[in-house]
């Protein structure tokens, strides 16, 4: 503008101009020419100075829109990558009180979509359960990167862009639809947890425990004033019951395990009333509504598990019971051999009858052993821990405290088949000289001559010398034999004589072979002399003793041979022979 004024100021004033003098025209020319100039060079800086602006305004223009078109190109990408993902995310559901109230798929910060979800249940729950709650002080906040869902000054939720992208709506909008579906979620719960509802359910529970006290009491009266009738007509048909000549149960031992049962009963009928009343009560207060199916899990889980088990247990049971049966009829197959082994009626070359009971005893434990083995895995829980725990355990106390038990069980096994003796044979262990009358697989019982009853383990018996005088008696005859000190001035002819007749005339002395004496010492003042006989009868041996001493006694003295050790023969200056009266002086007698 400013040289476009210049140039027209410059024709006016060269039109009024004079042209009369020639210094004056060309003065004026020079300075035109000057300004003309200046003004060109100012107007084409000027025109530069506007082409650069449009062209930077131009370049920003383009820029803009580039980014625009890019941001628009990015928004629709994102989200067609959000569609994509929410077909295969299932995302995070807000449930309050089995009600899915919205979904959220986005973190917000670094907080989880679970975890949000949590946070904002937790809220809404107290929220519902306050006793006055105000539907006014729910409203949403408008912030920079969040529209957050406020109960006065607590923040409900907050709804972010990228919780609105997921959902395909604006930000605010998304938080207005949540913070209707809350309000009126809160106002539902309200209804129910309000102050109103928990004065009615707290008069109903006080009611109902009132009547349950009420029908406890009744109850207890009901079956004590019953208790006397009931007695009485139980006792009028009640009778003894008893097992041949043994009263097991009197009337009066029956009558205390009825009225015992009739107690039960009572307590049953009332736990049968707490049962029922106690889930009202929970039921009662939503707060402890859950509580009811605790109860009656506590009571019907265990019920269940049993029946299951049972059920499951059967077709196992079936096989154990098959295995029983199998092996109780083994066990009488071997019963029978036995008995007809004992009973000599089955003979086997090489086993002897009196090996059959305990060979049947010990195929008896074998087949319990093998079919306890069956039967154990099919037991219920025989393969959980705790049932292997207490088997080692009890394994490892039976075997602690039955050393000595198994010692003499092995002991009591091993002279069954080596057969030292017999029940009735009589035996000599040591010191101890009697028959045996018990043989089982602990001990044996020995009765002696003095008809003592002395019981020895089997582990004694097997380590210890045994002598048995019925089976030596049975094959070859056992020798009896006592001895006699007799002065050198007697004959051993004679000696010899009276010996074998005195044994002859012993009741219980075998004849075949004959008795013989033996000559066993000669001392320095007598011969020692041994009688020795047969007798097959062991168990009459201290009889037979008795009965040769008799005789020998009564022989010497008919002989006149004094039986005395001659120590003194040499001083004896006058003193009486010692034999009994009646043998020196027999025509005094």
């Amino acid at each position: 503008m400013k040289i476009y004024t210049a140039i027209l100021i410059c024709l006016v004033g060269g039109f009024f101009i004079p042209l009369s003098a020639q210094e004056q025209k060309s003065s004026l020319a020079d300075s035109l020419t000057a300004a003309s100039d200046s003004m060109v060079r100012e107007l084409t800086s000027q025109v530069q100075e506007l082409q650069l602006q449009r062209i930077m305004l131009q370049e920003q223009l383009e820029r803009s829109g580039q980014n625009a078109r890019m941001d628009s190109i990015a928004k629709v990408q994102r989200q067609q990558r959000i569609d994509s993902l929410r077909k295969v995310t299932t995302g995070s559901p807000l449930i309050v009180e089995d009600d899915t109230l919205l979904v959220l798929y986005a973190r917000r910060g670094g907080m989880l979509p679970e975890t949000r979800v949590k946070a904002t249940r937790e809220i809404i729950e107290s929220l519902a359960h306050k006793l006055v709650f105000k539907v006014d002080t729910l409203y949403t906040f408008e912030g920079e990167f969040t529209t957050d869902i406020m109960a006065g000054n607590t923040v409900v939720m907050s709804v972010t862009d990228t919780d609105g992208l997921w959902q395909g709506k604006p930000r605010s909008q998304l938080a207005n639809e949540y913070m209707a579906v809350i309000q009126h979620k809160i106002i539902e719960l309200h209804e129910t947890y309000g102050l109103q509802k928990k004065l009615l359910r707290l008069f109903f529970a006080v009611l109902l425990i009132v009547v349950q006290l009420i029908l406890i009491k009744l109850t207890i009266w009901l079956f004590d004033r019953w208790r006397s009738k009931v007695m009485h007509r139980v006792l009028d048909w009640l009778k003894p019951i008893n097992i041949k000549d043994y009263e097991l149960f009197d009337v009066h031992r029956q009558g205390r395990v009825i009225m015992f049962f009739y107690r039960v009963l009572r307590i049953l009928f009332i736990l049968f009333q707490l049962l029922i009343s106690v889930p009202v009560l929970f039921s009662i207060f939503p707060e402890t509504k859950t509580f009811v199916d605790t109860i009656i899990g506590y009571i019907l889980n265990p019920v269940k598990d049993i029946l299951s088990s049972i059920v499951g247990f059967l077709p196992n049971l079936f096989k154990i019971v098959i295995i029983i049966i199998c092996f109780r009829y083994l066990v009488r197959v071997l019963k029978y051999f036995s008995v007809e082994i004992a009973s000599g009626r089955l003979k086997i070359n090489g086993f002897y009858p009196d090996w059959a009971p305990p060979t049947f005893v010990i195929l008896r434990v074998l087949c319990y052993a093998l079919m306890l083995v069956m039967i154990w895995p099919l037991l219920p829980s025989s393969n959980s821990a705790v049932f292997q725990g207490v088997s080692v355990f009890m394994g490892l106390i039976v075997s602690l405290g039955s050393t000595s038990i198994i010692g003499n069980v092995m002991a009591g096994m091993v002279m069954t088949y080596m057969r030292p003796f017999r029940i009735g044979d009589y035996i000599k262990v040591g010191d101890i000289v009697g028959e045996v009358i018990e043989k089982n697989v602990l001990v044996t019982r020995i009765r002696t001559r003095k008809n003592e009853i002395v019981t020895i383990q089997n582990s004694n018996m097997l380590s210890a010398q045994t002598s048995n005088y019925t089976e030596a008696a049975k094959e070859f005859g056992i020798i009896v034999h006592t001895k006699v000190t007799i002065g050198y001035d007697v004959p051993w002819q004679q000696i010899k004589e009276i010996m074998e007749n005195a044994a002859l005339d012993t009741q219980g002395i075998k004849k075949n072979p004959k008795p013989f004496m033996l000559i066993t010492a000669l001392d320095d003042f007598y011969v020692e002399y041994e009688i020795n006989a047969y007798t097959d009868n062991s168990a009459a041996m201290p009889r037979v003793y008795s009965e040769l001493h008799q005789n020998l006694l009564k022989r010497f003295f008919e002989s006149g041979v004094e039986i005395m050790s001659p120590h003194i023969f040499a001083r004896r200056d006058g003193i009486d022979t010692q034999m009994p009266a009646d043998y020196l002086y027999p025509e005094k007698s």
